[in-house]
């Protein structure tokens, strides 16, 4: 089979499988419905792009660059959590590792299959674009054009990269787990802020390829020099009124066209890459624990007793229920250290964007892998045989978030008095009773994850 039919094949299989996937569906839903409410109302004083403390004002090109920076920045964890965690994280490489086609073909199709995929959530954007153009721009300088070239040449070579990402994460035994995630949050985190640091240089093809998400030159272009660094994505309050900025001349200016372009071509070298360092699965008997895998994973259960009389009735059945649930939460003693170093940071540093949005983040990972664990149909048909009810377990499951939240919070409440308790108390109870609905509803830590990395930015960016 020539290497062309192989991409062929993995294509089509890969898309197969995506048309199976309810995640699918709810992304493309989900991509119009929030365009809408990320584009601001003419008197709203919280806005999602701000530049210098001013809001831009609505042009065509404007709207496609607001929806385009939203993509390329906001929603790429979203874009990369479900292409890991959907239906492309179930690979029968069983099957596929003992063929004789190419790897890199292998991976060349997966990829065109990603950006497929994401391209259709492009597309969706775009439509609900059209229909927000009506909305918010005068009718006489509606240009659908503006619209459509602005968010596909921003946010279209962000959403390629993050399919190559992907493919290449999988293909390396070491990124294929929770390590992969995070390396990938460290990763968006330099494409945002990197480029903005150099915006004021941003003038040609080797400082706009810099720019990974591709907003710095056209919201700066028109900007005086001096003034091109200062940006708020994300939810940000309008301090100085209106700005006009000539975000389609940036758009087309020298070098920026071309950097998009290499960057999609740099996404398809990468999934090529991928391909070739590939690195087949290893059975579970035959795998060896490394340094990183000891670290974390959990400690090794206590030894039964075989001598030992049989258990009574629990006294304190609930109490030692919610213990469990804190225990499975902080799995592996590299969280744990995180939790610490997080709790002893706020006896020093500001709580409400620091410590706060870090142990939220930690909490929201581990939430997440708990719940997609437990909520699972089989665990969950078997947890409705216990002495206590399913709902006592989602009980205590909130209640063991809350304890870690509070315990991560403890040094900034001692040194912050009421406030940070409050907050403590909102977060710690709020994101748990979000994680059990979602999670019992889906069956799967995919939806909850999602939606509470979105919240948890919001919650970052905001005032």
């Amino acid at each position: 089979m020539s290497a062309a039919a192989v991409v062929r094949s993995s294509l089509a299989t890969s898309l197969a499988r995506y048309s199976r996937s309810w995640g699918l569906w709810l992304l493309l839903l989900v991509a119009p419905v929030a365009a809408r409410l990320w584009i601001p109302g003419e008197n709203d004083k919280t806005v999602v792009i701000a530049v210098n403390g001013s809001a831009p004002i609505m042009t065509s090109a404007m709207l496609g660059v607001d929806l385009g920076v939203v993509i390329s920045t906001l929603l790429l964890p979203v874009a990369f959590i479900y292409l890991r965690s959907n239906a492309t994280r179930r690979q029968p490489w069983q099957v596929e590792e003992t063929t004789a086609a190419p790897r890199a073909a292998i991976a060349l199709g997966r990829f065109a299959a990603d950006v497929a995929v994401l391209g259709g959530v492009l597309v969706a954007m775009t439509v609900a674009g059209w229909f927000i153009a009506w909305l918010v721009t005068p009718l006489a300088s509606i240009n659908l054009g503006d619209v459509t070239l602005a968010l596909w040449l921003i946010a279209a070579p962000a959403l390629m990269g993050v399919a190559a990402v992907r493919i290449l994460f999988d293909a390396l035994r070491f990124t294929r787990g929770a390590l992969g995630e995070f390396l990938f949050f460290v990763l968006w985190m330099v494409a945002i802020i990197a480029p903005v640091s150099g915006s004021e240089k941003n003038d040609s093809f080797a400082g706009n390829i810099v720019d990974f998400a591709g907003f710095v030159r056209p919201l700066s272009y028109s900007l005086p020099e001096g003034q091109r660094g200062s940006f708020a994505i994300g939810a940000a309050p309008v301090e100085h009124g209106r700005i006009a900025l000539d975000v389609k001349a940036g758009l087309l200016s020298d070098g920026y066209v071309a950097s998009r372009f290499a960057w999609a071509g740099i996404s398809v070298l990468i999934a090529a890459f991928a391909g070739l360092v590939y690195m087949p699965h290893r059975p579970r008997k035959e795998r060896r624990a490394g340094r990183l895998s000891r670290l974390l994973a959990p400690g090794a259960p206590t030894p039964a007793d075989l001598s030992a009389p049989p258990a009574g009735p629990a006294r304190a059945a609930f109490p030692m229920l919610a213990w469990a649930e804190a225990r499975l939460i902080g799995r592996g003693p590299l969280w744990l250290a995180m939790a610490a170093a997080i709790a002893v940071g706020g006896a020093f540093v500001e709580y409400r964007h620091v410590t706060s949005a870090a142990a939220l983040l930690l909490l929201i990972f581990g939430l997440t892998a708990h719940a997609g664990r437990t909520e699972q149909k089989g665990l969950a048909g078997l947890a409705s045989t216990l002495t206590l009810p399913p709902m006592a377990r989602r009980a205590a499951f909130v209640l063991a978030g809350l304890g870690w939240m509070l315990a991560m919070s403890l040094p900034a409440i001692a040194r912050g008095g009421a406030e940070p308790l409050l907050l403590a108390l909102a977060l710690g109870a709020g994101t748990p009773l979000l994680t059990t609905l979602l999670a019992a509803w889906t069956r799967s830590a995919f939806a909850p994850r999602l939606v509470l990395l979105i919240l948890w930015y919001g919650y970052l960016s905001a005032a």
